[in-house]
């Protein structure tokens, strides 16, 4: 398994490698398209990028947890979480790099 992890920084370079924006242009769009997609997923949207995946804001009810230390029941408040559904064409592709690199 690769260990790194991709970050803003990269991906700004990564445009500004692909697309031939300067490095600021490549930063600023990199930061609309990431807030862009954090807004709509504020207000509750789902956002599906073609071929890439699905992000869905699920509610999820109080319910009853327990500590696994003492065993004491403990209430959890309602919450939002996000969930990623990875495209076809993603595992797809996930799984053909992990055949070609056997």
């Amino acid at each position: 398994m690769a260990g790194h992890t991709v970050t803003r920084a990269d991906l700004c370079e990564a445009v500004y490698q692909k697309v031939g924006l300067s490095r600021t242009e490549s930063a600023e769009l990199v930061e609309k398209v990431l807030s862009e997609i954090s807004t709509s997923l504020e207000r509750g949207e789902s956002v599906k990028l073609s071929s890439f995946g699905s992000f869905v804001v699920r509610s999820k009810g109080e319910r009853i947890g327990r500590n696994p230390k003492t065993g004491e029941e403990v209430p959890i408040s309602p919450r939002r979480v996000m969930v990623f559904k990875p495209s076809n064409v993603l595992k797809q592709r996930i799984n053909d790099a992990l055949v070609e690199s056997d």
